[in-house]
């Protein structure tokens, strides 16, 4: 059984995975954390966001900074949105993914493109979004939270170009997959967002199972 979330920055897709993940007792992947561990080596090493033959190097030896405090800084935030981008780094990180997707047992995977590119056969998937205010209001809290500073207009502005970007990027651009079941959280709050996931989840299972 596999699981595809996807949706734009701050939408609640990562919180509702896990919590997915969990409830079916399966392992999970926050596949952008691939992208911003790539984006904080680079920031690291003072490379060129801009140069995607810089960035594809910066793919190698991501492991260690999965668990890093910065992973969720925003200037990574900044990079690992315009590094994304590059098809090369794309198909770095790809077959990483595929392989966690495709493991005995199955997986929930979280990210951009999950149901598009990555388990597009995926048992079942959700497409997590909320306004642009709700998702920046949340963004503003988060890096609060993490004794980061954060101004709301300068959040927004900073969303609205990263959903420009993934939206309208070449290479497996942010899309509702086919198949896919919507999830506005805009006004719902974490609990009630992870109850309404898993049951839609659990109604896409028993369709399954009646069908067969």
């Amino acid at each position: 059984m596999v699981i595809a979330v996807d949706g734009p920055a701050a939408s609640g897709k990562g919180t509702i995975a896990r919590a997915i993940a969990a409830h079916f007792q399966l392992p999970h992947m926050d596949t952008g954390a691939l992208y911003r561990a790539a984006a904080l080596n680079l920031w690291r090493w003072g490379g060129d966001p801009n140069s995607e033959f810089e960035a594809v190097r910066a793919c190698e030896d991501i492991g260690s900074n999965l668990e890093d405090p910065e992973l969720r800084s925003e200037p990574v935030s900044r990079i690992a949105s315009k590094i994304s981008a590059y098809p090369a780094v794309r198909e770095a990180l790809l077959e990483r993914q595929k392989a966690f997707a495709a493991q005995p047992g199955g997986a929930v995977l979280d990210g951009r493109d999950i149901g598009t590119v990555i388990a597009p056969d995926a048992t079942a998937k959700l497409f997590v979004t909320a306004t642009e205010e709700v998702r920046a209001q949340r963004r503003v809290r988060e890096l609060l939270a993490r004794g980061m500073p954060a101004h709301f207009d300068e959040v927004l502005c900073d969303l609205k170009a990263r959903d420009a970007r993934d939206t309208n990027r070449d290479s497996a651009p942010l899309a509702q997959a086919p198949g896919s079941i919507v999830l506005d959280t805009s006004n719902l709050s974490v609990e009630e967002a992870v109850a309404q996931a898993i049951a839609l989840v659990r109604a896409r299972l028993e369709r399954l199972e009646e069908r067969n």
